[in-house]
């Protein structure tokens, strides 16, 4: 038998197969993976720095709104992170752009209190 563990969320799925019926086994390196820089570095390089386009902040000058589409709950995205770099480079470029943004809820379940 050959003893598998997936990621699953936060936690790991345990599978036994027996070993004929498994032909190779794909490992990723995500688990060890370090980033070079923190995370809000990281972001801050990549808004100074876009791959085949101008920064935001550059983009942002001489408009007069703004939309940002952001994702909401359900999605893990780092929005405390990235929605204040985003907001500063917009603002850096146009500090006078009327901002809207725009919460993606997608087509799940209405948004709870809880």
């Amino acid at each position: 038998m050959m003893h598998l563990q997936f990621p699953y969320g936060k936690e790991y799925k345990t599978i036994d197969l027996p070993e004929q019926q498994v032909k190779a086994v794909l490992t990723s390196e995500l688990e060890s993976y370090r980033p070079a820089y923190e995370a809000e570095t990281l972001v801050r390089r990549a808004l100074e720095q876009p791959v085949g386009s101008l920064p935001l902040c550059e983009l942002s000058r001489g408009k007069q709104r703004v939309t940002i589409i952001a994702s909401d709950h359900t999605r893990p995205v780092p929005s405390r992170l990235l929605m204040p770099q985003l907001l500063r480079q917009i603002r850096t470029g146009n500090p006078e752009a009327e901002i809207t943004i725009l919460i993606a809820t997608g087509c799940h379940r209405e948004t709870s209190r809880e």
